[in-house]
Parts: structure tokens; C-alpha cells; sequence
């Protein structure tokens, strides 16, 4: 793994349910918002829904500007539960990503967590869909907000 610099370092937190709650454009105006500010490395736990979304976004500014997505995965066999069609997408995103970092060889109760804690100890910016006030979104929201991170709620 190469070093991380966090002060360039944006990490994506959101529901796997996102239903029409937000609009691509908003997410690709956050990002380009961000890497005009100096962010070029992107942090993306791999999770169905607001990960996906963000990882296509970042995959389409990618073709022209020099930013780096790193997959965070949680533990070996996190797309074990997706649908067929879900884990054929994260396959590929996986080959797409510039980097993958495994942190757990199998499934524990706290992987995703621990995950969660690695992406947030690493940037200096979350970028998150918060609806639901409980949950790992809002844990991790609310673990961004102790260690003193900034926090772009889309």
C-alpha cells in the first residue's frame, strides 16, 4: 500500500438504499468541488448503493483528471450476499480500482466498522448520504465528527 496523504484524502460513507434520494450530478459537483481543492485520492468502501454510485462518478472524472480510487474492502468475500448482477459490478470495479485494501481475511461483526474507522483515520474530508440517524452511515458520521473531520452531508 502505498502512503496515504490524508490532507488529499476524500472518504464516502452513505445507505445502501438510496433510492431517488439523490442526483448523480450533485455527487459529481461535490467530487469536482473537492479535486479542485487539491484532492486527488478517494477512499470507497465498496458497498452497494452510495459507494457504487460514487465509484462510477469518480471512474467517469477519472478519464480526465489525475484522481486515484482506492477500494476499502471490509473483509474477503464482502459481495458474498450481492445479486448477480451486483457482484459482476463489483468485480469490475474492483480491477477498476487503482488500489484495494483488504482489511479483514474474513467476515467479523465489527469488519465493516473497522472499515469505516480506516477510511475516516485516513482522509481529512467525509463525504456522506445521511438519512437514517442510526446505522453504519451514522456511526460513521458521527466518528468522523469526533475526530474532528470535515464533513460534506450530500
Amino acid at each position: 500500500m502505498k502512503e496515504i496523504i490524508k490532507e488529499k484524502t476524500c472518504a464516502v460513507s452513505g445507505h445502501r438504499n438510496i433510492g431517488n434520494g439523490i442526483e448523480e450530478k450533485k455527487v459529481e459537483d461535490t467530487f469536482e468541488m473537492l479535486i479542485n481543492n487539491g484532492y486527488d485520492t478517494f477512499l470507497i468502501g465498496m458497498a452497494v448503493g452510495f459507494d457504487f454510485l460514487c465509484f462510477h462518478v469518480l471512474e467517469k472524472i477519472r478519464k480526465e483528471k489525475n484522481i486515484k480510487i482506492i477500494a476499502c474492502i471490509p473483509c474477503e468475500g464482502q459481495s458474498l450476499k450481492f445479486s448477480e448482477s451486483q457482484k459482476r459490478e463489483y468485480s469490475r470495479m474492483i480491477e477498476s480500482a487503482d488500489e484495494k485494501i483488504i482489511l479483514s481475511e474474513k467476515y467479523t461483526p465489527y469488519c465493516m466498522q473497522n472499515r469505516n474507522r480506516f477510511m475516516v483515520d485516513n482522509c481529512s474530508v467525509l463525504v456522506c448520504f445521511l438519512r437514517v440517524f442510526s446505522g453504519g452511515t451514522f456511526n460513521t458520521y458521527n466518528y468522523a465528527k469526533s475526530k474532528k473531520k470535515d464533513i460534506i452531508c450530500i
